[in-house]
């Protein structure tokens, strides 16, 4: 049985961090924890990352848009296209801007986009409150 925990009065997020950049993974990790984000796994490849998500059954998965020889926009189709329980709602993120993968973040099964420089636990829980999982305006793209 999953166990979700109260932190400051809000529903713990179970989140699932995808990046290649094991640097950013910690720093992400220790940051979201620090703001009541409850990351229960990250990955670094889209194999890594549907095994967690069959294991571990996120509530989000934050999917860099560039992992290296994979494309992050196959792995978020990939997650979100599995069968069954757990499919997680995701959420790209990137160090680039949204506005230089626009058509293709709105082409994608992603609730939203994050830039990596607005990461934090309030920006990902804004997200998932939306009645949709939108950004504000219909858009994909969190455009802050």
């Amino acid at each position: 049985m999953i166990r979700r925990v109260m932190h400051s009065g809000a529903m713990a997020v179970r989140c699932l961090i995808v990046d290649d950049n094991p640097d950013f993974l910690r720093v992400a990790r220790m940051l979201l924890e620090r703001e009541g984000i409850s990351v229960v796994g990250v990955a670094s490849n889209a194999a890594q990352a549907l095994i967690s998500c069959r294991e571990l059954q996120p509530d989000v998965a934050l999917v860099d848009i560039d992992l290296g020889e994979e494309s992050g926009f196959d792995v978020g189709r990939q997650l979100a296209d599995r069968e069954g329980a757990g499919q997680p709602r995701v959420i790209l993120i990137s160090a680039h801007s949204g506005d230089d993968f626009a058509e293709m973040i709105a082409d994608s099964p992603a609730i939203s986009f994050l830039p990596k420089t607005y990461l934090s636990g309030a920006a990902i829980r804004v997200i998932l409150a939306r009645p949709d999982g939108r950004s504000a305006g219909g858009s994909q793209r969190d455009s802050r």
